[in-house]
């Protein structure tokens, strides 16, 4: 019976850590590029269970009840990569991947450290003195600086300001029909060694590999989240039962142990 009380208790953590993660899903909603996550669970590992105090048979073991499982833990955290629809801006700082790929900034942290980030926000601004930036003030790299991981300025793209541009599918920025830089976009070999950085931001962790993007950039476009609204409601109701379920076998637990206490045991 106390097994019953524990089981049901890992199953309402679990629904718990899933709600977390739904509800996250739901603030990033309207988040340029953010990739939804979702939680998995799974069993804990089989135990043999023995009779207490087993005199039927004098000097061999306990017997053998079977196996009995103790519930369920929480898994892994899963990104689901698949891309997001595409947001008409007319904007001719925003950059939309279509198709597999990140875009890499010179990210500097609050320490003044500077490291290479990936993300697929392509909602970018240039600065005063010509540099492609993203909205939080990063650099946007080219090319070489994002196939080399290379966050330094001489990677860093600087346009004339006021001189119109425009941007190619392969990320050739032009200026009075001449090249002026080439906007990084790059791959990665498994995204199982890409790590979340912030909402829409990403690390590449050690083994992981760059490689070329068989991908295009569309100008005047934003990626919007993948999240649908509509179906992490659903998800939401469907976790609120099951918690409620197992908030239900609980209180059921409960009554029984109350009974067997103060009933069976008084007679």
């Amino acid at each position: 019976m106390v097994k019953g009380l524990y089981t049901a208790w890992t199953g309402m953590v679990n629904e718990m850590n899933r709600m977390d993660v739904i509800t996250n899903n739901l603030a990033n909603v309207d988040t340029n590029g953010y990739k939804k996550e979702g939680a998995t669970a799974e069993s804990f590992k089989s135990q043999l269970a023995l009779r207490i105090k087993d005199s039927s048979e004098p000097g061999r073991l306990p017997r053998s009840l079977g196996d009995v499982n103790l519930g369920v833990k929480i898994g892994e955290t899963y990104t689901d990569y698949s891309q997001g629809s595409f947001i008409v801006t007319e904007n001719k700082y925003d950059c939309a991947i279509d198709g597999d790929g990140f875009f890499a900034i010179s990210f500097t942290d609050k320490q003044g450290n500077t490291s290479v980030k990936y993300t697929r926000d392509g909602a970018f601004t240039i600065s005063t003195d010509g540099y492609l930036r993203t909205k939080d003030g990063d650099y946007v790299l080219n090319q070489n600086g994002a196939q080399n991981g290379d966050p330094s300025a001489n990677n860093f793209i600087q346009l004339d300001p006021n001189q119109d541009f425009t941007i190619d599918q392969s990320g050739f920025v032009y200026q009075n029909n001449q090249v002026v830089g080439q906007i990084g976009l790059i791959d990665v070999a498994d995204y199982n060694y890409l790590e979340k950085y912030g909402e829409n931001m990403y690390n590449l962790i050690d083994g992981g590999e760059i490689v070329a993007a068989d991908a295009k950039i569309e100008q005047g476009y934003i990626e919007a989240s993948n999240v649908q609204v509509v179906d992490e409601m659903v998800t939401m109701i469907t976790i609120a039962r099951a918690y409620e379920s197992n908030q239900k076998l609980i209180q059921t637990f409960d009554g029984m142990l109350d009974k067997a206490a103060n009933d069976v045991g008084r007679v």
